[in-house]
């Protein structure tokens, strides 16, 4: 269900955005007046002179609610996904050293349990590189 839930508020979301750019370039700023001295006035429009102003205004009020209402939902359609699953990143993980402790289990041995001897190695003395005596 959330997976169409989140690509239709993704598209929702796009297509706001889109709008409020464009009804915000569409509109005309404080300074227009000057525009409109040289034959740019919106007196003859289709809304009159002050109705365009009012309309793109709450067209872009209207754009910005939508466009938060999609943001807040796909929030929590991210945060609520519809199955919870523990994607770690040793889930399912098999050891491949025989006698090793099964994943989730401690590697520690419990106090009192015998602990395989190490392999015996050299000593420092005798992993050391020969060194000619100076004479």
């Amino acid at each position: 269900m959330q997976d169409w839930m989140s690509s239709v508020l993704m598209a929702v979301q796009v297509i706001s955005s889109l709008l409020i750019i464009g009804l915000v370039l569409l509109q005309q700023g404080k300074g227009a007046d000057m525009g409109s001295a040289f034959g740019g006035g919106s007196a003859g429009s289709v809304f009159g002179a002050a109705g365009a102003a009012n309309f793109l205004s709450r067209m872009t009020k209207w754009a910005a609610i939508v466009f938060f209402v999609s943001t807040g939902g796909l929030a929590w359609v991210a945060h609520h996904p519809a199955q919870k699953v523990d994607a770690g990143v040793m889930q399912g993980y098999e050891s491949s050293v025989p006698g090793a402790a099964p994943s989730g289990a401690a590697s520690v041995p419990a106090p009192g349990a015998s602990v395989p001897a190490a392999v015996p190695s050299a000593t420092p003395e005798q992993n050391a590189p020969a060194v000619p005596a100076a004479e």
